[in-house]
């Protein structure tokens, strides 16, 4: 199945701007398919990024869609980043950068105009980690102002999402229609090195069969740093 999700900020420009509805593909999830490095996924909040954002009271269309299961409850709320590491893989950053995989640099040219790869303070922007099995690191491409991976390492989760609170992969830009764009695996997470880690074998998450296109609206939330 894919399912339409909004946008509501900005930490994911350039690639998502706020307004924007992305097609998510959910159905190869729930056939053991995996986020790759590079792909930007929705998911749901996995412990409490979302404490302090309001809830929006749904109107009564929205009320029917989610009694009939097209739509989730109002108080369910997701995030969207880009998958940065995979299980098995050690990601750290030093300074303003570069973020590194598995000891290999990435060439971020996704990196919001004016940031850095990496931010050089205490409250999580400096770290290096290792992703356990069925986890994921994920950053915001709008890196100074993503409330990400690197803001919750004190969770319970040490600010890694687990795999089965995410939703899918946000595959297509699909409005509006002057913003229609693909959202491709950018390059730099298939230079030669990156899958050396044991145990970094990331799966596909594509659009493997014919399924049926369902469309609707979801409010995706994506923190600031700046709260």
């Amino acid at each position: 199945m894919v399912q339409a999700f909004s946008i509501p900020s900005e930490s994911m420009q350039n690639a998502l701007q706020k307004g924007d509805r992305v097609l998510v593909d959910k159905l190869t999830p729930w056939f053991g398919g995996e986020p790759e490095r590079g792909e930007v996924i929705v998911f749901h909040d996995p412990d409490g990024w979302l404490a302090n954002e309001p809830v929006t009271e749904p109107n009564s269309v929205q009320r029917f869609l989610s009694f009939i299961g097209l739509m989730p409850s109002s108080e369910e709320k997701d995030l969207i980043k880009r998958v940065i590491g995979v299980p098995g893989d050690t990601v750290e950053c030093n300074g303003t950068g570069p973020l590194k995989v598995n000891g290999k640099a990435l060439d971020e040219p996704y990196v919001f105009p004016g940031n850095t790869p990496c931010s050089p303070d205490e409250g999580g922007g400096t770290f290096k980690v290792k992703v356990p099995d069925g986890k994921f690191w994920v950053m915001g491409d709008h890196r100074q102002s993503s409330l990400d991976s690197r803001y919750h390492q004190n969770d319970k989760n040490a600010g890694m999402v687990p795999a089965d609170e995410v939703v899918g992969r946000a595959i297509v830009v699909a409005w509006p229609p002057t913003r229609w764009s693909t959202l491709p695996v950018p390059e730099t997470f298939d230079q030669p090195g990156l899958n050396t880690a044991l145990g970094a074998t990331p799966g596909v998450l594509g659009l493997a069969g014919a399924v049926p296109l369902v469309l609707w609206r979801r409010r995706v939330t994506a923190r600031r740093t700046d709260g």
